[in-house]
């Protein structure tokens, strides 16, 4: 199989030494001294960011909305509890991103980039039986970024510079876009054989220490201390059974006898869960719909069209079923069969008995799903209602809401519809300006309605959003063209394109000179 950008800077950072990110309340005191003279905040955010702009451009990084909008739910208590706890020290609070990103891919893995990113393969969830054996894989690179592992690596090397790895980085980037896995590899493994040994033991206290503090900030954030007991204990299995390269998170992060000791004594010595976990129902729906989006083939659709549950199967794995039916089946582009799968869902979640606001979030999953399915049939104004009930729109809420108000528009709904959608979109960009779909789905909108500038405006910015400054800079520029010769009187939206057209131009600026300094 041909590995993507993502898989390359992964493996680039784990072979030269560079796993993951940033300070915190355990620091040696010479080397604390070390990180900041030879590998400051500010550099690592400036290489996290030129790396993600990256990643963001490879067809194995993900944006699915309602999967982002989960494993966005499970990280969040974490990085408040490790700002609670002071794990997350000043120096890098405001600097780093604390984002978390999906990756398009079954293998089994994490990991952790310069500046607070971390990504997570869609293998990953898909193998997780509940929300805390994820949430605690989350929580152990964490405590990689917070406890800037990546400068401390490159402090221990005096060997290492930040711009040998960013030069690394880049000829993988290149080595990638022009398809040569060959030469990407070679990238790696010519570039930084020679620390490969030097960093092995470093890295092993380093696992250590992402072990315990990602313990502490796990179970401050008030997850079950069972959870990473079960994903030791499920990663352990893996490594007795398997190798055939699709757990490399058991490479990156390997299992010694020792660490899975310590962390069976943490679990000995934690308080036990005093009330019932929430959210029951959203990990099987999300463990389904990863498993359905990992593998897109037609045959590995029809395997899961055809899935049965088990007969002692709870209502939690059942609903996964049918729900992992319904999507496959709309992949399939069969939404009579979806909306039946759709419909067991349902009536499933209706009578359970632990159904309460806590599974709202699972509700709203098949409300999104069911506004899918009804798209499918033909009935996008139907879609948009559905959608509307909901009082407060989360991400996945608002893409599915302009989705549908696109189609009902197309289908000859009336305008106000679509609209509505567009000034929602606007509203939300306006907080958010790196949400390159949202930005997409405003361009087709206000396409739509007849407001040309507006649409070459968030085209331009969606281009922006994935770090092409120079198409970005392109469309704002044809949009005073266009403003030129139409004559149009849109003085504000002119307005805005050139306001954002300069700021746009001294960015690009900035960023070559910056790149020209090597740094």
């Amino acid at each position: 199989m041909k590995k993507s950008l993502v898989h390359l800077v992964a493996a680039a950072l784990v072979a030269s030494g560079w796993p993951a990110a940033a300070p915190a309340q355990v620091r040696l005191p010479a080397l604390g001294d070390a990180v900041a003279d030879d590998f400051p905040v500010s550099t690592e955010r400036r290489l996290g960011e030129q790396i993600m702009r990256e990643v963001r451009r490879d067809a194995a990084y993900l944006d699915d909305a309602l999967l982002l909008d989960y494993l966005q739910s499970l990280w969040a208590p974490l990085v408040a509890a490790a700002r609670a706890r002071g794990d997350i020290g000043a120096d890098i609070d405001a600097a780093f991103a604390w984002q978390v990103f999906l990756v398009s891919d079954r293998a089994v893995n994490a990991f952790a980039l310069p500046g607070g990113h971390v990504g997570v393969h869609l293998g990953l969830i898909a193998m997780t039986a509940q929300r805390d054996e994820l949430a605690s894989v989350l929580a152990h690179e964490l405590a990689h970024v917070t406890q800037r592992h990546i400068a401390r690596r490159i402090a221990s090397s005096q060997r290492m510079s930040v711009v040998g790895m960013t030069a690394i980085l880049l000829g993988l980037i290149a080595a990638s876009r022009a398809g040569s896995a060959d030469a990407a590899q070679a990238a790696v493994v010519g570039g930084q054989a020679a620390m490969v040994q030097q960093q092995l033991n470093y890295s092993r206290e380093m696992e250590r220490e992402a072990d315990r503090i990602g313990w502490g900030v796990f179970i401050d954030a008030g997850y079950e201390p069972q959870g990473m007991a079960f994903m030791f204990e499920r990663l352990a299995q893996a490594s007795r059974l398997v190798d055939d390269n699709s757990f490399p998170y058991l490479r990156t992060h390997p299992l010694t006898v020792e660490r899975i000791g310590e962390a069976r004594s943490r679990l000995e010595a934690a308080p036990a869960r005093r009330a019932p976990p929430p959210n029951v129902f959203e990990h099987p729906l999300m463990q389904a719909r990863a498993r359905v989006l990992m593998d897109t083939g037609v045959q590995a659709l029809r395997r899961v069209q055809a899935q049965v549950a088990p007969v002692d199967a709870g209502v939690p794995e059942r609903l996964a079923v049918h729900y992992g039916q319904a999507l496959a089946s709309l992949r399939l582009n069969e939404p009579a069969a979806a909306e039946r799968a759709l419909a067991d869902a349902r009536a499933l979640l209706r009578a359970s008995p632990r159904l309460d606001a806590h599974d709202v979030r699972a509700a709203r999953a098949l409300d999104l799903l069911d506004a899918e399915v009804r798209v499918a049939r033909g009935d996008a104004a139907g879609a948009v209602a559905l959608l509307d009930r909901d009082g407060a729109p989360s991400r996945p809420v608002l893409l599915q809401r302009a989705h549908a108000a696109l189609a009902a528009h197309r289908a000859g709904a009336p305008p106000a519809m679509l609209r509505a959608s567009v000034e929602a979109l606007q509203t939300w960009v306006a907080e958010r300006r790196d949400d390159s779909a949202a930005w997409s789905l405003l361009a087709q909108g206000a396409a739509l309605l007849g407001q040309p500038l507006r649409a070459v405006r968030a085209e331009a910015e969606v281009q922006a959003a994935l770090g092409d400054l120079p198409g970005a800079i392109d469309r704002l520029r044809a949009g005073q063209r266009l403003a030129r010769e139409g004559g149009t009187a849109d003085f504000i939206e002119l307005s805005v394109i050139d306001a954002r057209l300069r700021e746009l131009q001294a960015e690009l600026r900035a960023r070559q000179s910056e790149q020209q300094r090597g740094g």
